[in-house]
């Protein structure tokens, strides 16, 4: 896994620096983006940062045509974007940010309490569609998923469905909070989104997930809040880097704003919000 800063070596030394800031992409990422925003700029009173969503597909595709100064992304850039940046020109820093459990949910009224990756594949790779297979009750399984420039999607795609298509009927929705809000209201249910999400969704229950058929079930929640050990250590199986991405090296006011980002205050927002701060060795 590349390391921030490390995408490529020989990287010129040069961006526009000034007091406007443009942050594009993940929907995952955009309520942290935000906060992050509006803390900095009251830090530092002579910067504006405008933050938007749409996807990490969105967000990239925005920085290889400059219209944005950082990408967010809830997937590592893809060689083909990488390549793409390079014929025009640019040539994209990456940066780990904060770290992400991906949970399954369903309905609260749903008794089924865990999943296992080889069940979350089935399910929405459609060779399992009703609950009772997974020992549930005997009702029809509503697949609930992202668009497919969510970098949610990407990862649950390349990672669980091991790049298997998705079922025909799988109901896509444009956001995690269009996600969320579909299961809260669909008793036969599941779908899936970052873990911060769904914590104060009363009507949404997030699931236990086993490894395989013999390891035990583990949840990324713990005591109302994202387990920061269980994704650390890798025990909960579903976690992810989030990333934000620059055109070039960084420097100037980006550059202070992403260092202020993976410092003390900006890793303690990681925490307010609900995801998982980068651990901070010693």
């Amino acid at each position: 896994m590349m390391t921030a800063g490390a995408l490529f070596t020989a990287v010129p030394l040069v961006m526009a620096a000034g007091t406007n800031i443009t942050v594009k992409g993940s929907d995952t990422i955009v309520i942290m983006g935000q906060k992050w925003a509006e803390v900095y700029m009251q830090k530092n009173s002579g910067v504006s940062i405008q933050v938007t969503g749409g996807g990490s597909g969105v967000g990239i595709a925005s920085l290889l045509n400059g219209t944005t100064d950082i990408a967010n992304a809830s997937r590592a850039i893809i060689s083909s974007e990488i390549d793409k940046a390079k014929a025009a020109g640019y040539y994209p820093e990456e940066f780990r940010v904060a770290m992400d459990s991906l949970a399954i949910v369903v309905n609260k009224a749903n008794p089924v309490n865990e999943i296992s990756l080889k069940q979350i594949m089935g399910i929405y790779t459609g060779k399992i569609s009703n609950w009772k297979e997974i020992g549930g009750e005997d009702k029809p399984i509503m697949r609930y998923s992202r668009e497919s420039s969510s970098g949610t999607y990407q990862f649950l795609k390349e990672n669980i469905l091991k790049n298997g298509d998705f079922a025909p009927d799988t109901q896509t929705m444009p956001g995690t909070s269009a996600l969320a809000n579909a299961v809260s209201k669909d008793p036969g249910a599941l779908g899936y989104g970052g873990a911060a999400y769904f914590l104060n969704q009363p009507d949404v229950k997030i699931l236990s997930v086993r490894k395989d058929d013999k390891a035990p079930a583990v949840s990324p929640v713990k005591d109302g809040k994202v387990d920061y050990e269980a994704t650390w250590s890798g025990t909960y199986p579903i976690w992810r880097w989030l990333y934000m991405y620059t055109p070039y090296r960084p420097k100037g006011e980006i550059k202070k704003y992403l260092d202020w980002i993976m410092g003390p205050e900006g890793q303690k927002i990681v925490e307010e919000i609900g995801y998982v701060p980068l651990k901070i060795k010693g």
